[in-house]
């Protein structure tokens, strides 16, 4: 009995400075008006909720916003990365002031970005600039471009984001020459060809203050989840970014 009490106080230390789980809070939306089986942004925060718990590392949390979303504001201040995949993502955020805040407070302290799809769009010009200072890059304004086509998707090999996922072709409505901060460059992970062009649908960003921003332009079409390199890409953006979240301070400010 002694020597298993011992044996128990000696794991104690271990299990008590272990890291706690850093918070990805999946922002979904209910469908938009476009066709069904295309932008199902609950349906993926589900299968990214479910994979994301597969990692002791994160703690997934899953909130529908609407378009007044008033838990908001405290979810974002409680979570350590945020994904938002919605309608038109780069006006919602900008939408309500205190909203803003939030993501700019959790920016502020090192937190992880992601942006999927719409949740990167927007339409009037305007939100573009606060977001892509937030997030790395937008597809905004009227001369915004995408496509919908069947095409060659690549990855880059020399990122750890990307590192290894084979290309493959693939139907989906891309993104593409998208608007990108003037902070600092965001490094291209993934490219689609667009009319014998390799253009960049998928960044990652180091960003200057701390912090990391991932963003990928397809998941058009639902059944893309199914494609292995599409569910790679997507759930190592969001470790990734986790990954780049400051350890919390200590008891003693250490």
């Amino acid at each position: 009995m002694l020597r298993r009490l011992l044996m128990l106080m000696a794991v104690l230390p271990a299990v008590a400075e272990a890291a706690p789980p850093r918070r990805a809070l999946l922002i979904g939306a209910p469908n938009d008006t476009h066709p069904r089986a295309t932008h199902e942004y609950m349906a993926a925060m589900r299968l990214l909720d479910e994979d994301l718990r597969t990692d002791p590392g994160v703690e997934p949390v899953i909130s529908q916003a609407d378009s007044a979303w008033p838990d908001g504001p405290v979810l974002l201040d409680r979570a350590d990365v945020a994904v938002i995949f919605l309608t038109e993502g780069a006006r919602w955020l900008v939408a309500d002031p205190a909203r803003r805040a939030a993501f700019e407070r959790l920016a502020e302290r090192g937190g992880g970005l992601v942006c999927l799809h719409w949740g990167m769009g927007t339409k009037p010009v305007e939100p573009i600039e606060p977001f892509v200072n937030l997030f790395g890059a937008c597809h905004g304004g009227p001369d915004r471009q995408y496509r919908v086509l069947k095409t060659r998707v690549r990855f880059a090999a020399d990122h750890p984001l990307s590192q290894g996922l084979e290309p493959l072709r693939i139907e989906d409505e891309f993104y593409y020459r998208l608007k990108t901060t003037k902070l600092g460059e965001v490094t291209p992970v993934a490219w689609a060809s667009i009319d014998d062009t390799d253009e960049m649908v998928a960044w990652a960003w180091e960003r200057p203050k701390g912090g990391r921003s991932f963003g990928f332009s397809g998941i058009h079409y639902h059944r893309n989840w199914d494609q292995p390199q599409y569910r790679q890409l997507v759930l190592r953006g969001i470790l990734w970014t986790k990954d780049g979240v400051p350890e919390p301070a200590s008891a003693d400010g250490r």
